[in-house]
């Protein structure tokens, strides 16, 4: 997610870029996770929670700097400072008026950062999503993308509860191939530890055409399991979290709406999620 609001640098940090590895195959997204090491004692960023990534230059429409948030999947302190690791996808993004293709001024700036070099940080932001205090709360997970990385910290969180979790926990996740599934790939395969949990279902959605879009495979596994998931939407305790793509918003309201029978039923189930605080969004 990108911020143009200059108010918000205020509360900046150095890193060092400490690794940076590449998780997907060659023929597939580039996507990296990232180490940074931060010496400042007064910079604590937890899991789950966001930083941003200031990139300093001449940008388009005049913007001296260049903002995007992204998710913490791990820190680990040491003497007075902490190593964060953040995951980072090589994004390009295509003009609608002349159809050319630009890099993404961030994704690129982090992906081109080799060991050693300095960047600089800002936050950290409160996390977007949080753990319901109540653990018979139902949760129910909706991403694409790099959009799984902060439910691998949900998902850790919830599990690592003493009382176990009675809820019912969903992920529905949507990948252009099986080499796109970040943290769900043979070279990372974290969130496959907790599929022994009564509680807890994935719904994978990849489709062998890989030129094909990723939310548009997310909106076919909901479909594929629409009664199941308006069930869980529909109950009081059941909280719904959407990460990644900003497009599968639109997936998602189609897919729900037809399984509300309208758009405007849909809309209002939305809503009083929403206002009982039991929606929460972190899209780009």
């Amino acid at each position: 997610m990108t911020d143009t609001n200059e108010q918000t640098y205020s509360n900046t940090c150095d890193a060092i870029v400490r690794s940076s590895k590449r998780i997907t195959d060659t023929k597939t997204d580039e996507v990296r996770e990232m180490v940074l090491t931060i010496h400042d004692p007064a910079f604590r960023a937890m899991p789950g929670q966001n930083i941003g990534v200031l990139v300093e230059g001449k940008h388009p429409f005049g913007n001296r700097f260049h903002h995007r948030y992204y998710s913490v999947l791990a820190a680990q302190p040491h003497g007075e400072g902490s190593d964060i690791e953040i995951l980072v996808r090589r994004c390009s993004y295509i003009d609608e008026v002349s159809g050319e293709e630009y890099p993404g001024i961030a994704s690129h700036y982090l992906c081109d950062a080799a060991p050693g070099k300095q960047i600089t940080l800002t936050g950290p932001y409160k996390a977007a999503f949080k753990v319901p205090a109540d653990n018979t709360s139902n949760l129910l997970m909706i991403g694409t993308g790099t959009g799984i990385a902060p439910f691998r910290t949900l998902i850790k969180s919830v599990y690592a509860q003493e009382q176990g979790w009675r809820g019912q926990v969903r992920l529905f996740y949507g990948a252009k191939s099986g080499l796109d599934a970040l943290y769900m790939n043979d070279q990372n395969n974290d969130i496959t530890n907790y599929y022994d949990q009564a509680t807890f279902e994935a719904y994978q959605a990849i489709d062998p055409q890989a030129w094909r879009d990723a939310s548009g495979n997310l909106g076919k596994s909901l479909a594929e399991n629409g009664a199941k998931t308006w069930v869980l939407m529909q109950m009081p305790n059941t909280y719904v979290y959407l990460a990644g793509l900003k497009k599968q918003v639109a997936v998602l309201d189609k897919v729900m709406g037809e399984l509300a029978g309208s758009a405007a039923n849909w809309q209002a189930l939305k809503n009083r999620l929403v206002a009982d605080g039991r929606w929460a969004e972190l899209v780009y």
